[in-house]
């Protein structure tokens, strides 16, 4: 069978060889020089006709291989003259006499090595050949790859076909040195090597302007590994063949342990994620004309985006999405908050050194004006990044606490329509470097695909609160309905008291009356939120009264704890604070159990005074609190209308305070509500509250 193989195999390239020799003696196709190329092609034919005829171990198969390797250099070096335009140096001239000496001792060494058979010269001769013929198919190589990088890229990929040849041939004299035979599959598979590399070489005809290889960054990384591969067992044959020639009666210990530590370590380094990500830095540096296969990349970004059913948030999508483009391990959505930009959602990175709220007004601004991308570590240095502009600029805007973390490594802004929807901070990849100009390029075109994900998102849940609380106007019609047959029911009783007043009767059915419409009308209100979340910064409020007059309006229900400074004075409108509290103090009752106490802390900080309302009940999940806890008709109980959140929030808003809150899941909740302090006299105080 595999006689067969080599025999067909090699029969098939002498064919086609042949007929690319006929070919390129017909015209100058391709860019090609024609009759250097007819010349190699015609000796190449041969070569595979003498093994399918002959055999590989012949001696007119190992001169026509000579034959064969010496046309091809002589192809090559004209190819070189023709490609470049430009005189060769004597150098390169001299390089290429002298592997072609090389080639030549080689063949007088079989001359030699047959003249004298079966004989210890013989097999010396043979070996000396065999190591002649690895150092010319190396030396070869490497012309081959001085005359890559010296010839202008459009006629770099025309060598792809003859490198194929000197890599078989590597790899088989390789094996034949290390173990001594001649293995018949790989003679086979270099047979299928030359049917390649004749084929890649009709491609080259065929295209009039010049072929240009298209090899993908997968094929190239494959491939790169099955060469370590190779190279892994090659050195592992080596070495247990040294170890076996040096280890005596401990040889086979020490080339177990050998085996077994060299693919450990062979496997650790291929689990390093800096390793990978060297290794495609270097192959897209020196393989290809751009660092990204952009469709590939876009490929993979829209399915990130655009990933149906996907458990993460479209926020979380974004992040890795964006941070995947460049290899960054992790990566954290800033939202506009304000006028500012605030913290959105993490993807990998651990946000607990982050600032409560945002801010960064300045860094709003600048993206929105500019739509940069800022490169922090340019900014931490001083020095200008690829992207150009103004150093000073971009490090006037990137707050410090930005800049203080280690594994800031680019903000990326998300513009659409030229409104700001968001930025993206980067964290570092595991290799780093600096961003260049195919960063830049690729991440201002992602940021803004991005940012259409989001604008269309944030549309959609606008559209659909407006839904709500057309809802909601609805769900209000019919109350009102129900409220008008109250009020005329109580007005129908109104007027028969005049008349039936007097009759013991009708007073015991009017009192009965009164107290179903009376309860009934509570249940309404219960539904409806007390007003709409609207308050004036209002005047000087004794805060410790307040929170003592609602504490005291559960006590009958739950248990609630007041600590910290009670004399405290805020600037705020009384009922608005008052409905706020009372709102935290219900929800914080109805998450805690029936003998876990709700504890309200007052406190001073920096000009402002800071109300927290503490339970330990169940707690929200982290998704919840950021995505759905302050928005209107969302709520986590069962008949809830979900706006008590939201109105407490617009309420502090309105008398210039915040209202933040820390949940965990299992743990409890707290609420903070931050105020302004009142700087009033006691006197005042007391005639404002």
């Amino acid at each position: 069978m595999t006689g067969a193989l080599i025999l067909w195999t090699h029969a098939l390239a002498a064919l086609l060889f042949a007929a690319l020799g006929l070919w390129a003696m017909r015209a100058r196709t391709g860019g090609l020089p024609r009759i250097s190329f007819a010349v190699a092609f015609g000796v190449t034919a041969l070569w595979a006709l003498s093994i399918a005829g002959i055999g590989h171990d012949q001696l007119v198969s190992r001169l026509a291989e000579s034959a064969r390797n010496i046309a091809w250099l002589i192809a090559l070096y004209v190819f070189y003259r023709s490609a470049s335009r430009r005189r060769s140096p004597i150098a390169l001239v001299v390089v290429y006499l002298v592997v072609a000496a090389v080639i030549g001792a080689a063949s007088l060494l079989y001359i030699a090595a047959s003249a004298a058979p079966a004989t210890a010269l013989a097999e010396a001769f043979a070996t000396a050949a065999l190591l002649l013929r690895m150092m010319a198919c190396l030396a070869s190589l490497v012309l081959l790859n001085a005359v890559y990088e010296a010839m202008p890229a459009s006629g770099r990929s025309k060598l792809a076909a003859l490198a194929l040849l000197w890599v078989a041939d590597c790899f088989l004299f390789t094996y034949v040195y290390l173990s001594g035979e001649w293995p018949g599959d790989l003679i086979a598979l270099r047979g299928v090597v030359a049917v390649a590399s004749a084929l890649l070489f009709a491609m080259a005809l065929y295209r009039h302007n010049g072929w240009v290889v298209q090899v993908s960054r997968t094929f190239a990384y494959q491939s790169l590994s099955i060469v370590a591969i190779g190279i892994y067992f090659i050195v592992t044959i080596v070495a247990t063949s040294a170890l076996a020639a040096v280890g005596g009666g401990h040889a086979r210990m020490l080339q177990t342990a050998f085996v077994f530590g060299s693919t450990a370590a062979l496997l650790t380094l291929a689990s390093s994620p800096w390793l990978r990500a060297w290794i495609k830095v270097k192959l897209a540096k020196h393989l290809f004309r751009h660092r990204y296969d952009y469709r590939a990349e876009w490929m993979r970004f829209t399915d990130t985006l655009g990933r149906a059913g996907s458990e993460s948030a479209l926020d979380d999508r974004v992040v890795k999405a964006v941070a995947d483009l460049v290899d960054s391990p992790a990566g954290v959505l800033l939202v506009p908050e304000g006028d500012g930009l605030g913290r959105g959602a993490a993807w990998n990175w651990d946000t607990s050194d982050f600032p409560a709220t945002g801010g960064d007004h300045a860094l709003a601004v600048y993206l929105a004006e500019t739509g940069r991308i800022i490169e922090l570590d340019a900014v931490r240095s001083g020095e200008r990044s690829e992207a150009g502009g103004d150093p000073s600029g971009d490090a006037g805007a990137v707050p410090q606490w930005m800049l203080g973390l280690g594994l800031g490594w680019a903000v990326v802004p998300l513009i659409h329509f030229d409104q700001l929807v968001g930025a993206i901070l980067l964290a570092r990849p595991p290799l780093e470097r600096a961003l260049d100009w195919e960063d830049f390029d690729l991440l201002k075109v992602a940021g803004r695909q991005a940012a259409s994900y989001l604008a269309e998102a944030r549309s959609t849940e606008a559209l659909m609160e407006a839904q709500r609380f057309d809802e909601f106007n609805r769900r209000f019609a019919f109350i009102l309905h129900d409220i008008k047959n109250l009020v005329s029911q109580m007005s129908l009783v109104a007027r028969n008291a005049d008349r039936h007043g007097d009759n013991p009767e009708f007073r015991a059915d009017m009192i009965v009356t009164v107290k179903e419409s009376a309860n009934r009308m509570n249940d309404l209100i219960a539904r409806l939120s007390q007003r709409p979340a609207r308050a004036a910064p209002g005047g000087a409020v004794h805060v410790g009264e307040v929170v003592q007059s609602v504490a005291a309006g559960f006590a009958q229900r739950h248990p609630v704890t007041l600590s910290g400074e009670r004399d405290l004075v805020v600037r705020a409108d009384v009922a608005a604070l008052r409905q706020i509290l009372d709102h935290l103090v219900r929800n914080a009752i109805d998450a805690s159990e029936a003998d876990s106490p709700v504890t309200v802390t007052l406190r001073s900080a920096s000009g402002r005074v800071v109300i927290d309302v503490i339970d330990q009940g169940c707690g929200m999940s982290p998704g919840f609190v950021r995505d759905s806890l302050f928005k209107p008709f969302i709520s986590s109980k069962a008949g809830g209308f979900g706006i008590g959140a939201y109105e407490a929030r617009q309420l502090a808003i309105a008398m210039g305070g915040t209202l933040d809150v820390v949940s965990r899941e299992g743990e409890g909740t707290r609420f903070r509500l931050t105020l302004a302090a009142e700087t009033r006299t006691g006197q005042s105080v007391e005639q404002a509250a």
